[in-house]
């Protein structure tokens, strides 16, 4: 039988009002990108309608030449990106490529340390409400109360005490350079695994503007919506004597048949970053990065840790005005069109729910080509907005200026 042929309208409506959000205001969540037509295109390929249980060459399904060479190059890609002895594309995001390392090389108990959440660490590092910290002993290790950057005396005395089996490097709000080398010279004084969780940076890697972690790590998992600018998505790069086991971590450990649209479309982000203007894009992201940062610091906002090397700022509002919490600038920021996230501070007295801080990316902003004046620009907006929160004459006022400045910089205009 042929598919109905009347139009979705109420649905494909809500997605044209949606790049109609993406075009007219800014994108400043740090763990969001805009993908390029290529990438939109796999992810919405014929490669959805089929289903690939297992790996290339050992699937449970037939009809799969196609789609095994679709997987074997965004397996090779990825590998020359990194430098990678053994590349996984299948995970579905980057928590599930989190539990399937964990799943690969630990038993249920065993002690991991990880960077505390309300320090900069990920949900699945060990957090309270999450599996992982279900399934295994985390302890966690935070940052230093002087300048806020990791506190590697307190993870030596930590690994030294609690003899982990695994170290877990890496972060989800934090503005500096992660150097895996001091990770890794723990990790062997105590014979631990190293894992460094990318999640975040990996198209900084690709891009040359952070250090590699992978000859430092055992296994390095990352996602590829961030930074990379690619489909959402994860992936899992390994040491080749931990391949058998995190293929089957993957599958059938903790999912079943892969989403080949999306390894497809990994593929082709994995050939744009290797494509020499993306060092270019990367070293932007950086430098539009730190003049935000400048620039936010001139309107009496405090960063943590003073700055950022790398793609996010981490803004503690009280300097700016202490009655304003990260839950109330989120939210008159987002009316006033522009978008980011409520952010705990480091021992932030406030709830997750609430915060003191908001976190800021500039990796959609320099995908759509602004540079440095416009990060001053946005700065302006920023302060401008907060400043007159209960004035919805100023919020609205803010909305018209945003989008007259993404209207010089329309990233899907067709």
């Amino acid at each position: 039988m042929p598919w109905p042929s009347s139009r979705d309208y109420e649905l494909f409506g809500y997605i044209a009002d949606e790049r109609n959000r993406q075009n007219t205001t800014l994108q400043l969540i740090a763990s969001e990108n805009l993908v390029s037509p290529a990438v939109l295109e796999a992810s919405g390929s014929v490669l959805t309608n089929k289903y690939a249980e297992g790996y290339p060459g050992k699937r449970y399904y037939g009809g799969n030449v196609h789609v095994d060479e679709v997987e074997d190059l965004a397996r090779e890609r990825v590998k020359a990106l990194f430098g990678a002895e053994h590349a996984n594309v299948q995970p579905h995001s980057g928590a599930n490529a989190n539990m399937a390392a964990y799943q690969a090389v630990l038993e249920h108990g065993d002690t991991v340390l990880g960077l505390s959440l309300d320090h900069g660490g990920h949900l699945t590092h060990g957090s309270p409400v999450n599996a992982s910290s279900m399934l295994y002993e985390f302890v966690s290790y935070g940052l230093t109360g002087s300048d806020e950057r990791i506190d590697f005396d307190e993870l030596a005395e930590k690994a030294r005490a609690h003899r982990p089996k695994l170290i877990v490097a890496g972060a989800t709000a934090y503005p500096r350079i992660i150097d895996a080398a001091p990770f890794r010279e723990i990790a062997d004084e105590v014979g631990a695994l190293l894992m460094f969780d990318a999640a975040h940076i990996a198209g900084l890697i690709a891009g040359g503007v952070h250090p590699n972690p992978v000859p430092y790590c055992d296994i390095v998992t990352f996602t590829t919506h961030k930074t990379l600018r690619g489909p959402r998505g994860g992936c899992i790069l390994s040491r080749s004597e931990y391949a058998a086991a995190i293929d089957k971590a993957i599958f059938p450990g903790t999912q079943g048949g892969p989403l080949e649209h999306h390894v497809a479309a990994k593929a082709v982000a994995f050939r744009e970053a290797a494509d020499p203007s993306f060092a270019d894009y990367a070293r932007q992201i950086v430098a539009n990065a730190g003049a935000l940062a400048e620039a936010l610091a001139g309107h009496g906002f405090r960063l943590v840790s003073g700055g950022t090397d790398n793609h996010l700022l981490l803004v503690d509002l009280r300097t700016f005005d202490e009655e304003c919490t990260g839950a109330v600038a989120q939210n008159v920021l987002d009316r006033a069109g522009i978008t980011l996230n409520k952010n705990t501070v480091p021992d932030d007295p406030r709830s997750p729910f609430v915060t003191s801080g908001v976190r800021i990316g500039t990796p959609s902003t320099t995908t759509q080509g602004m540079r440095e004046s416009e990060m001053a620009e946005i700065a302006e907006l920023i302060a401008r907005t907060l400043r007159g929160r209960d004035d919805d004459a100023v919020v609205e006022a803010v909305r018209a200026d945003v989008a007259d400045l993404c209207g010089r910089f329309t990233p899907y205009a067709d």
